[in-house]
């Protein structure tokens, strides 16, 4: 017997039944979500951006680019993550690929349906790719390195699901780098605009690498508990010892991370640098300092890194706790870094009259719909794939 297959004890009889019954209601509840979510969104296409969202000309990025950022961030994470074991030969890693292939490709879908929406000519996006390149333009480059991203993992999955090893190396490698190379790009977007202090600098693209990482082991172990919960069935050895291996990685790239962080809050107070000093104190003790401490240090890092520390990567219970915390302190993270970086005006400091200094944003209805529409886009992708290809189950490579 598969030796993965070994820890897996499946339902009989009416208990099964009832598990599927529930399963099937999880992927309904979900595709409803998902729908209301596309039709806000192209009521939105139709009505105007300007009458059904949050976002100005002064706070052009709102929500729904912090979803995509979201989305792709951990997109590219579970990539790196896949990638130990059947690209690098770490074999502890092995029994979680197939999953974080496959949810790499989820998450980054869903992260395309939302930025469809935030653009509000999306069908023209694919064309313009193509015509009007250019090779000057972050964004271009952005959708141009994350659709070959996502080409090379379907190919990747495809040659996983026929144990065809040598040629699922050979894509995964591919789209490692070129994810990578995609993700240090949208680090970039921010990092080379130089009229958003709190964003420029080289420092952002080397973030982006790094919390990818950390949210790629954050949520391969979120979707893997949750697979085996929403089946009841039981994990094997191998995987629980590939669960701590991952928990483990994780909690180093959350030391990382704060460390990160820490400069950059004492970096952005040190000295006053105009504009980019609002911008932390407006995380520290302002208006985001909630978003701050209790979503991106709490639940984001400290508490995470708390318990898998505490429990050494062993108790399966725990790091679920730890991971859920981890996913919903991230998006804190990536909603903290568009928004706040938005709300210093570029004419700050200036003494003009009747001139904010600090500008707002609060999402609206439309924004929230097509935000929760691709996370349950993104859930149900998931429910499916655990159906579909028997919870991601493979042989020792």
């Amino acid at each position: 017997m598969n030796k993965y297959l070994a820890g897996v004890i499946p339902q009989t009889g009416g208990l099964e039944a009832s598990v599927s019954g529930k399963y099937n209601a999880a992927i309904g509840l979900c595709g409803l979500l998902t729908l209301i979510g596309v039709a806000a969104g192209i009521h939105s296409i139709y009505a105007g951006h300007e009458h059904t969202f949050g976002v100005t000309r002064e706070v052009p990025w709102g929500i729904l680019i912090a979803a995509y950022v979201f989305f792709v961030v951990t997109s590219t994470g579970l990539c790196i993550v896949s990638s130990i074991g059947h690209v690098f030969g770490f074999k502890n890693f092995n029994p979680i690929a197939k999953r974080a292939v496959f949810m790499s490709i989820a998450t980054i879908v869903a992260g395309f349906l939302v930025i469809a929406f935030e653009i509000e000519n999306s069908w023209r996006m694919p064309v313009g790719n193509v015509i009007g390149a250019n090779a000057t333009s972050n964004i271009w480059w952005m959708g141009t390195l994350y659709g070959a991203y996502l080409f090379f993992m379907m190919l990747e999955f495809v040659m996983l699901q026929k144990n065809d090893h040598k040629k699922a190396t050979a894509f995964g490698l591919s789209g490692l780098l070129i994810g990578v190379a995609a993700h240090s790009n949208l680090g970039a977007v921010f990092g080379l605009l130089n009229g958003r202090e709190f964003w420029h600098g080289p420092y952002m693209p080397i973030y982006f690498i790094t919390s990818a990482a950390m949210s790629g082991c954050i949520a391969i172990i979120f979707f893997t508990y949750l697979a085996y919960r929403v089946n009841n069935w039981q994990m094997s050895d191998d995987l629980k010892k590939a669960m701590e291996s991952v928990a483990k990685v994780g909690a180093l790239l959350m030391a990382i991370i704060i460390f990160f962080t820490t400069w950059k809050m004492i970096s952005g107070v040190t000295g006053q640098p105009p504009g980019k000093y609002e911008a932390i104190m407006t995380l520290i003790n302002g208006p985001y300092a909630m978003n701050f401490w209790g979503g991106e240090v709490l639940l984001g890092m400290v508490i995470p890194f708390a318990i898998i520390m505490m429990v050494r990567g062993r108790s399966m219970k725990a790091l679920f706790i730890a991971s859920l915390a981890g996913m919903v302190g991230i998006f804190f993270m990536r909603y903290d870094l568009v928004i706040v970086g938005q709300l210093i005006p570029n004419f700050h400091g200036m003494g003009l009259v009747d001139y904010p200094d600090l500008l707002t944003y609060a999402p609206k209805l439309h924004e929230n719909l097509v935000v929760l529409g691709g996370i349950a886009f993104c859930v149900m992708l998931f429910l499916m794939g655990e159906k579909l290809f028997r919870g991601h189950l493979s042989e020792q490579h």
